[in-house]
């Protein structure tokens, strides 16, 4: 079943949200990372505490994702050095440690939210959300423009596409699907990362389904057309405009 899509967030002067994400798992980051830039956020990342404090002064993120076990620096610290630069941050814990002591520990330092490993991403952004409506600094954005790359429109609202005039009439999941693409142009996409945000899979997971689904709109969005989307092997796939080579 395709992941629900809820209405986008934006700051208070109508631009994108920002978001620091601090974990030193590469390919957790990378997938937390994507998971918030669909939402439309900008997203920046550190793999170590002191690169979070240093992102943290020069980028003034709206909301923290940070993981308590760096490679330097705790999360403790980390937590201290970014309130003392911007008091207000909401920060939602991430680690593998579940005991109720370190819970608590996490939320007595000033951590906001503590989301444990194994997670949903979903559950995460849910979480983000709300810190950020709660303090004020996000509110929900409706009717937002159209997506469009190359002569390829989706529109959000009405759920309608179209590849230069012509209407493409795709299932809920497809739609899904291009939309991650569209919202991603030019940016390889690996199937874990597919799997995870249009299907709310477990990372890894070893499906063929994304590659059917890509096939599905392959027939509806480039037959008889420069192709769009491309398999970048080993990597994934990657929606580019129909003039452009992969």
């Amino acid at each position: 079943m395709a992941t629900v899509t809820q209405p986008r967030l934006r700051r208070q002067d109508g631009s994108a949200v920002r978001a620091l994400v601090v974990d030193d798992e590469p390919t957790l980051a990378e997938l937390l990372t994507m998971a918030l830039r669909y939402e439309g956020w900008d997203v920046r990342s550190a793999g170590d505490g002191l690169g979070a404090v240093r992102q943290g002064r020069e980028f003034r993120p709206d909301v923290v994702v940070l993981d308590l076990m760096l490679p330097d620096i705790d999360g403790f610290e980390v937590l201290r050095r970014l309130r003392a630069e911007s008091p207000d941050v909401p920060v939602l814990f991430l680690t593998a440690r579940d005991a109720v002591a370190d819970r608590v520990a996490g939320i007595t330092a000033g951590g906001d939210d503590y989301v444990t490993k194994p997670f949903s991403l979903e559950e995460v952004v849910a979480r983000l959300r709300g810190l950020l409506r709660r303090a004020a600094v996000a509110t929900v954005v409706r009717g937002e423009p159209s997506l469009t790359v190359g002569d390829l429109t989706l529109d959000e609202d009405s759920h309608e596409v179209f590849r230069g005039a012509e209407p493409v009439e795709l299932t809920a999941t497809e739609f899904e699907l291009l939309r991650f693409l569209m919202r991603n142009p030019r940016r390889v996409l690996s199937k874990a990362q597919i799997l995870d945000r249009v299907w709310n899979y477990d990372f890894g997971g070893q499906s063929n389904i994304v590659e059917l689904y890509i096939s599905y709109l392959r027939k509806k969005i480039d037959t008889g057309r420069t192709p769009m989307i491309h398999t970048v092997r080993g990597a994934g796939y990657v929606l580019k405009p129909g003039a452009e080579k992969t």
